[in-house]
């Protein structure tokens, strides 16, 4: 009635790091489903084999999965950066710049992307009447060029794609600190409507914690920025680009 399984547990482990190929800086990320998603579909079986679940990258831009079987495997990811799987509209390949690895005991890969903003602090974040008050820099990691070059063959291009919709400022007790691990009481955020932050770029943007923090507190805060383009195109989801997470102290 029943076949025994003989199989030997996954035990093969996956580890890697998504960078910026033009700094070789990590590409900072959201550990969760709006982070890079890494997916695996094993090769060793045929074409037409369904994908391993997905995982996401720490929020340091590396991952790891000691839970694989040992095969070939394609190795997709997909994140705040130009897609490395870019089709037309009518399906066919415009480019595939996916890994194929095999696993074996422990397999090391490193992807070097082209992020779609670089967000950094500007001086240290101050606090005044229990709130945190932090000054940002976004900049565009890959220029308009380049993405409008990478993106249009993929069809019905637009370039509202380009426009940076939003800040966002995390704040929790975690130093995982992000959008799946924030206090919505004190995270805020600065909205912006078609391509109204252009000329914020560069520029020193100033965000504030909402609420009261409470005294006596230590926070962690993370800033973050996107565009209006999902990835996977599609997907709607669009991911945001950070920066480091930094501690902060509430008198």
């Amino acid at each position: 009635m029943f076949d025994i399984d003989n199989y030997d547990a996954p035990a093969e482990t996956l580890k890697g790091q998504v960078i910026d190929v033009a700094t070789g800086e990590p590409v900072l990320t959201d550990q969760g489903s709006e982070g890079i998603r890494i997916r695996l579909t094993e090769l060793s079986y045929g074409d037409n084999v369904t994908h391993n679940p997905d995982f996401y990258c720490m929020p340091d831009g590396t991952f790891q999965n000691t839970k694989i079987f040992k095969g070939q495997y394609y190795v997709r990811i997909d994140g705040p950066f130009i897609p490395l799987v870019r089709e037309d509209s009518r399906g066919v390949p415009v480019a595939d710049e996916i890994k194929t690895v095999d696993i074996a005991g422990v397999t090391e890969i490193t992807y070097e992307v082209q992020p779609f903003l670089k967000v950094e602090w500007v001086g240290e974040p101050t606090v005044s009447n229990n709130k945190v008050k932090a000054k940002v820099r976004v900049t565009r990691a890959v220029t308009p060029e380049v993405f409008k070059e990478k993106i249009e063959p993929m069809g019905d291009y637009s370039s509202s794609f380009l426009n940076v919709t939003d800040i966002q400022l995390f704040v929790s007790y975690s130093s995982s600190v992000g959008y799946r691990a924030r206090d919505q009481r004190w995270s805020s955020e600065i909205e912006y409507t078609g391509a109204a932050f252009n000329s914020l770029l560069g520029q020193t943007i100033t965000i504030e914690s909402n609420g009261e923090i409470p005294s006596g507190s230590v926070v962690f805060i993370r800033a973050a920025a996107r565009i209006n383009y999902d990835t996977p195109i599609g997907s709607g989801t669009r991911r945001w680009n950070y920066n480091e997470a930094t501690q902060v102290l509430i008198p």
